[in-house]
């Protein structure tokens, strides 16, 4: 189990920070790429005090993988003088607003002749955004109202709702007009904290030798399989005396890739969860921090943990 303890600890820590790192990556005009979303804007340059060791090369690892799911891009006839959003396959679910968190795929092209700048694909990570925030072009957020979750959308965005006369780098010129495909994985609405769970209903557990879980509340949408990816907030206890230890509501939801090693308790306690629904998971020691616990958080050592978790999408 030791694998799966050092699964947990590390996770901690990513599931309570991620929107933290997310909201750095804007539309900053002096540090972002050709990127539209930011989504690539992470790479540190080097120091001077940075290894000396010679670079990874693609000989030492081959080829990166691809992405079945990558779409190819036809360009419109003629350059977009206003935006076009064209649904290329429906969705279903809640039409995107003001204030939804939406999770996307895309590729991006210059519509003038298909040259990529970026996609979110080969990175195999979905983008999270906040509709009308100005945290993407305009054209997305104008694109993007009304999506429904399993929607393939292509935007065909001038210049002017894009970047305008800026100059981004040698693919995206001043006065360039885009073409972007997106798959939108899942549509969340911004929480609610008067909805946060409590302890009510939540068992108190000790002693626990596997996980186990109770339902709370049921949901109505699409169930969670396995290989999937959850979309959720969660409430962290304590599982003698149900203290909150830690919570996820006043960020944005967070992504977990019901995979192996992913976050142990929950990939084993997850799947069957429908979207909607609300899952208190007891979580042995031995699936989590193991019998020294985690001061981080507060957990005693040898103690069981609670995840009470609100299931918000899917894909």
């Amino acid at each position: 189990m030791a694998s799966s303890v050092v699964a947990m600890r590390r996770t901690i820590p990513v599931l309570l920070t991620a929107t933290l790192l997310l909201a750095a990556c804007g539309n900053d005009d002096e540090g972002s790429s050709d990127d539209t979303t930011g989504a690539a804007d992470t790479e540190v340059e080097a120091t001077d005090g940075a290894s000396t060791e010679p670079p990874v090369t693609f000989e030492d690892v081959g080829p990166p993988p691809t992405n079945p799911d990558k779409p190819t891009v036809d360009i419109p006839s003629e350059l977009p003088e206003e935006l076009q959003i064209t649904v290329l396959s429906p969705g279903e679910g809640r039409a995107a607003e003001e204030g939804d968190t939406v999770i996307v795929d895309y590729i991006g092209v210059r519509s003038s002749d298909g040259v990529e700048f970026d996609n979110s694909y080969d990175r195999f990570q979905p983008f999270p955004l906040v509709l009308g925030t100005g945290s993407v072009i305009q054209g997305w957020d104008d694109g993007l109202v009304d999506a429904q979750t399993g929607a393939r959308i292509q935007l065909d965005i001038p210049s002017d709702l894009a970047y305008g006369e800026q100059s981004r780098s040698d693919i995206i010129g001043p006065d360039e007009a885009l073409t972007f495909i997106i798959d939108v994985r899942a549509v969340v609405p911004p929480a609610d904290l008067a909805d946060e769970p409590s302890e009510a209903g939540v068992p108190a557990s000790e002693g626990a030798t596997e996980v186990t879980t109770v339902d709370l509340i049921e949901g109505d949408g699409a169930e969670l399989e396995e290989g999937q990816t959850a979309v959720l907030r969660l409430v962290f206890f304590r599982g003698d005396n149900l203290v909150a230890l830690d919570s996820t509501w006043a960020g944005d939801a967070i992504q977990i890739p019901m995979t192996e090693g992913g976050f142990p308790g929950l990939v084993e306690g997850m799947p069957g969860m429908k979207v909607g629904g609300r899952r208190a998971i007891v979580i042995p020691p031995d699936k989590g921090f193991g019998a020294e616990g985690d001061p981080t958080t507060g957990l005693p050592a040898d103690t069981d943990m609670i995840m009470v978790v609100d299931l918000v999408g899917l894909y």
